[in-house]
């Protein structure tokens, strides 16, 4: 998550404004699927574009005059071409103007020497983040605060209902109807849950009014069955919350942990009569189902503030598909820059995040497709100096990660 850390008409913004008819609707009518769609591999990737804004309509606004940082995103997707992408840190309004912009006036025209890319199904929804709870979260005594502490007693940090949300787009249909969204789970309904406890005292950090109310996903977990050339698959998407910006009693931690958790027990055997979606709806993804688990789930295999084995849930559980590790070159060299790196663990090569010379470099950002459905070949984006792209690493301290699925894999 970073941190703070071409211009057009009105009348012409204000249509295309008005052009977006709800915000989990086709943005237009697709195109019939060409003959040898099945033959060509199917690109999966995730992508934290940091484009939020710390007010509410800032994203908008910026989007409708003229947003460079928005324009690299948009060349570094036109330049990977994915058939289906997961967004994080995309701010959601209702009306989903946001969206309709940056497909229109960003993707859909060329950036930097790249062609327009033209996805005809978008999906984007509520979040927590930056929703007011109403109770004291993080326990300083008083309900919301002033500055940055404002976000704290939402149901997800933020600062205005919808920062940091998140965007699908696919070239493939989205099954809006099937869709499942665990928004409004509760942490406490978890089994074994990592309720945070004060190490001092040994007292549970949250009084039970509150334990029993809050919400486990920061942003959403989402279940989006998408209908492939390759059949369907399941686009597992999430983005938990940074393991830090807490205290001794490690609040976030246990809660990035326990977010990890929620997609892990979706897929392992059993009722699960807790886990319960939002239309109430219970139970996980049944067996033989396929997926593609996508997002930034703030958690290093090895290094950084998520606790121990939180990533490794989803890395070895038997129905995630082990595979060669998603890697770049340019990975390398950053982290050579940086001294931060001289202490980590996690090969250099599988890097994702560039988080400054203070912390260092970091794999966080994940695709990870099911057993059965074959890996052709992966990737970090994240060219050096002088490369195609070297240019657009600024807009964001992520890079976009994507994996191949080999053709007719069914």
């Amino acid at each position: 998550m970073k941190r703070p850390w071409f211009f057009l008409a009105g009348g012409l913004c204000l249509a295309l404004l008005a052009a977006c008819a709800g915000s989990r609707t086709p943005m237009s009518t697709p195109t019939p699927a060409d003959t040898d769609a099945a033959a060509r591999p199917l690109r999966f990737a995730t992508f934290n574009a940091s484009l939020y804004d710390e007010e509410h309509g800032g994203l908008v606004a910026r989007l409708a005059d003229g947003d460079e940082d928005a324009r690299r995103i948009a060349a570094t997707v036109q330049h990977l071409r994915p058939d289906v992408v997961l967004i994080n840190e995309f701010d959601y309004d209702d009306a989903g103007r946001a969206k309709t912009l940056f497909l229109k006036l960003y993707l859909g025209v060329g950036q930097d020497g790249q062609d327009p890319i033209h996805y005809p199904y978008a999906y984007t929804a509520e979040v927590n983040t930056g929703v007011p709870s109403g109770l004291d979260l993080d326990q300083d005594g008083r309900i919301g605060g002033e500055g940055r502490y404002h976000g704290n007693d939402a149901w997800g940090y933020g600062l205005h209902p919808g920062q940091y949300g998140m965007l699908v787009l696919s070239m493939h249909p989205i099954d809006e109807a099937a869709v499942r969204s665990f928004r409004l789970l509760r942490w406490s309904a978890m089994p074994g849950a990592l309720k945070p406890v004060r190490p001092d005292t040994g007292q549970a950090f949250y009084p039970e009014a509150v334990w029993s109310q809050l919400r486990l996903s920061s942003k959403s977990h989402w279940d989006l069955p998408i209908d492939t050339p390759q059949g369907r698959i399941h686009f597992l998407v999430a983005h938990p919350t940074p393991p830090v910006f807490d205290g001794p009693e490690r609040r976030n931690a246990a809660r990035n942990h326990d977010e990890i958790r929620l997609w892990a027990e979706y897929l392992s055997p059993g009722e699960k009569p807790w886990l319960c979606d939002d239309a109430g709806r219970c139970g996980g993804l049944a067996e033989g189902e396929r997926f593609v688990i996508a997002g930034d789930y703030n958690a290093d295999p090895a290094d950084g503030g998520s606790l121990p084995g939180s990533i490794h849930q989803l890395l070895e559980h038997p129905r995630v598909l082990r595979f060669a590790t998603p890697r770049s070159e340019g990975a390398v060299a950053a982290a050579q820059a940086e001294p931060a790196n001289r202490t980590h663990r996690t090969a250099a090569a599988h890097d994702t995040a560039s988080f400054g010379p203070r912390n260092g470099n970091y794999r966080v950002d994940y695709v990870l497709p099911s057993v059965g459905l074959p890996v052709q070949a992966s990737g970090v984006f994240w060219p050096q100096a002088g490369e195609t792209g070297a240019g657009w690493l600024t807009a964001t301290d992520h890079r976009l990660v994507w994996v191949d699925l080999a053709p007719d894999a069914r």
